[in-house]
């Protein structure tokens, strides 16, 4: 896999098109997390309107990693984020 995008405590790695992110943090993630990427903030308000009910909250941009984006959690309790980069 190549670097796709390395930031100070992520870097994301990229083979065709799979992308597998790891992400430094004081607890350890053993569940993993899935991310849907979109290409413009709309796409992703779009996806927001359809798990409003699901949702932890309204999408938010993230001045750290520079994206807009929300999480919903999976039945199983997994966390799940739609973002686009800005």
């Amino acid at each position: 896999m190549e670097v796709w995008l390395e930031k100070v405590d992520y870097v994301i790695l990229k083979k065709n098109n799979l992308l597998l992110g790891f992400c430094l943090s004081e607890e350890p993630e053993n569940q993993g997390m899935v991310t849907f990427l979109y290409e413009n903030t709309d796409q992703v308000y779009e996806m927001y309107k359809k798990f409003r009910l699901e949702a932890n909250s309204e999408p938010t941009v993230d001045d750290k990693y520079n994206i807009y984006h929300f999480f919903i959690k999976d039945p199983e309790g997994r966390l799940i984020e739609f973002r686009t980069s800005l």
